[in-house]
């Protein structure tokens, strides 16, 4: 059987000393250990329970972070952003990246099985642990470690959710800004049905501010959205201003963003 290391490096890793050792100790029990390797299978218990309080203190821990963080964001989105953070494959990878595996105690068929390296194994122990420090450190604590340990994730998700297609940053700014609600308007719409050209603009308090075209009107909403951000100030990545159809449509743009006119 594995010598597994001494848990105080683990404890050293999560910047956390438990009070009661036992309760980490049985975050790492599986079941097989009890079944193949004790006698007495009273003399300690598996880390199942654990890992079913973990899962529901994640699931408090990011319900909270979620709805603190994102206001705008309606019940569905919310769940679907939860789901994301706790998904198997992440629980999995921060538990590789604590060494989990390394401290679990298994029996020999799921030693000879891989079980140390199962992505569902390495789920549940993270979750067990969770719900251990949950137990021994309160929430408070526990809330730390966790936002600590996904710190990546939740910065990823962050910029995720700041990148908004240009048609509703054009919104909000156009309202902050000009006081105005962005309209469009199809200018043209020309070619095959299976070769469409159209192109769209923009106006803020019927003043204009964009054009874009594209093979749906979807594509040229947005480049004119684009254009019309060009002009209050803003950028978009990826988008290429077209000066000359702006010039074709009557619409002045600024040498930089926000800037003076081209033609001043």
């Amino acid at each position: 059987m594995k010598t597994t290391p001494p848990l105080n490096s683990l404890e050293n890793a999560l910047g956390v000393k438990f009070s009661d050792k036992a309760l980490l100790q049985q975050a790492f029990v599986h079941r097989s250990y009890l079944n193949e390797l004790l006698e007495n299978e009273q003399e300690l218990l598996d880390n199942e329970r654990l890992e079913f309080l973990g899962d529901a203190v994640l699931s408090y821990i990011f319900s909270e972070y979620l709805f603190t963080h994102f206001p705008a964001q309606k019940e569905g989105g919310l769940t679907n952003l939860r789901s994301a953070l706790v998904r198997r494959e992440t629980l999995a990878r921060l538990a590789v990246k604590l060494h989990l595996g390394d401290y679990l105690l298994l029996g020999h068929g799921e030693e000879e099985s891989g079980g140390r390296t199962r992505q569902a194994t390495l789920c549940a122990t993270f979750e067990a642990l969770v719900g251990a420090l949950y137990l021994d450190q309160q929430m408070q604590v526990c809330r730390d470690v966790v936002i600590r340990l996904f710190r990546q994730e939740l910065q990823r998700l962050d910029q995720r959710m700041q990148v908004k297609d240009a048609k509703s940053r054009l919104q909000e700014l156009a309202q902050s800004k000009v006081g105005a609600t962005p309209r469009y308007r199809q200018v043209t719409s020309d070619g095959p049905d299976h070769a469409k050209h159209f192109v769209m603009a923009v106006q803020i308090g019927g003043v204009p501010y964009g054009v874009g075209q594209g093979r749906s009107k979807q594509e040229a909403t947005q480049n004119a959205a684009a254009m019309a951000l060009y002009c209050l100030g803003e950028t978009v990545d990826n988008y290429i201003l077209d000066r000359d159809l702006a010039r074709e449509h009557g619409i002045d743009l600024p040498d930089t963003p926000g800037g003076a006119d081209s033609d001043d």
